[in-house]
């Protein structure tokens, strides 16, 4: 695959970490919210915080495992012959906090899912670049949350951390955020990552105008963040 690459205008940025407290997402209706998983709550959490004052704005979102261990449940329930709950059985798709996310909004926006293993993150980038550049008049918000597998799926190779991210892209950004994908090994003179998130991260907390960089396979990615702090 040849070089590619593209740079995002960043309005603003929210992350959670998975070790932290549930977070508070009293702007969801308490019948729904009572019903949402940690990775659903981590999603909606930095989603809100980083969509502010925007009315109508498209959402990515983006995450390996999705709602593995509500499937895992309910898998459960089938071999033990329990009936499957329909809420928890709608809850599970990928796009379900999407669904949430936009009711409890309001907003009839396009939502798009994404799914594509240790690179989900990244891929989620580029399609949110693809559609800001396609078309500006809207902004795009990334949101990116995962967790790792339960143990009963055994090793997971490149596993990820956890946690919960969010960029809103949009031309009044202060900032930019810039990323290229390559063919081949890391270089040894640029600090490396275990996970994309991670690299991310750095980037945003740093404000690291340096590159920064993630494998994954045999791909590299590279990240630099440029300009002002978001």
């Amino acid at each position: 695959m040849p070089d590619l690459h593209w740079t995002i205008p960043v309005a603003r940025w929210s992350s959670w970490p998975a070790a932290a407290a549930t977070p508070d997402i009293s702007f969801i209706d308490p019948l729904v919210r009572r019903r949402l998983s940690s990775l659903s709550k981590m999603a909606l959490k930095v989603a809100h915080d980083c969509v502010g004052e925007y009315r109508s704005v498209r959402v990515v979102f983006a995450s390996r495992h999705g709602e593995l261990r509500r499937t895992g449940d309910i898998l459960g329930d089938i071999a033990a012959n329990r009936s499957v709950s329909p809420t928890a059985f709608s809850l599970s798709v990928l796009n379900a906090v999407t669904g949430v996310f936009g009711i409890g909004r309001g907003d009839r926006s396009a939502a798009t899912a994404i799914s594509s293993g240790a690179e989900t993150l990244g891929y989620a980038l580029l399609e949110a670049h693809a559609q800001y550049e396609s078309d500006s008049s809207t902004p795009v918000l990334v949101v990116y949350a995962d967790e790792p597998a339960a143990a009963v799926y055994g090793p997971v190779d490149d596993e990820i951390e956890g946690g919960a991210l969010a960029i809103l892209i949009d031309a009044a950004a202060p900032a930019r955020f810039a990323c290229t994908i390559e063919e081949g090994e890391p270089a040894s003179s640029t600090p490396c990552f275990a996970t994309q998130s991670a690299a991310v991260l750095h980037c945003m907390t740093q404000h690291a105008r340096g590159a920064w960089q993630s494998q994954s396979a045999g791909r590299i990615w590279h990240w630099a963040w440029q300009g002002a702090a978001a």
